[in-house]
């Protein structure tokens, strides 16, 4: 069976007012997902068999936020600003190599 989608891009863009942890909405992270779900359907790439972009809760890796994840890949990156979440699209999700210089282990 095929996936709906090719790529699923998952943004964390959980928010923690406790201060216990740190969290990835405090990091900018709505703004970057905004920012490449835009970006997908601007170059064409969105839709059934192509590129999903989600927000979605705590992936509990906080620490290293923001935080994304693709999948079916299962790649986790951290991210810092848009030039990252543009190197992910183009390397990743359209050239199919992985940025291994934002990826989390």
């Amino acid at each position: 069976m095929n996936s709906f989608y090719k790529h699923h891009i998952f943004f964390c863009t959980n928010r923690r007012e406790d201060g216990d942890r740190p969290c990835c909405a405090h990091r900018n992270s709505e703004a970057l997902q905004a920012h490449a779900k835009a970006r997908v359907k601007a170059l064409g790439l969105a839709g059934e068999g192509r590129i999903r972009v989600n927000k979605s809760g705590c992936l509990d890796r906080c620490e290293h936020g923001p935080v994304v994840v693709v999948y079916p890949d299962a790649v986790w990156y951290t991210v810092i600003d848009e030039k990252d979440v543009d190197e992910i699209i183009d390397a990743h999700l359209v050239g199919g190599r992985p940025v291994d210089r934002l990826r989390l282990e």
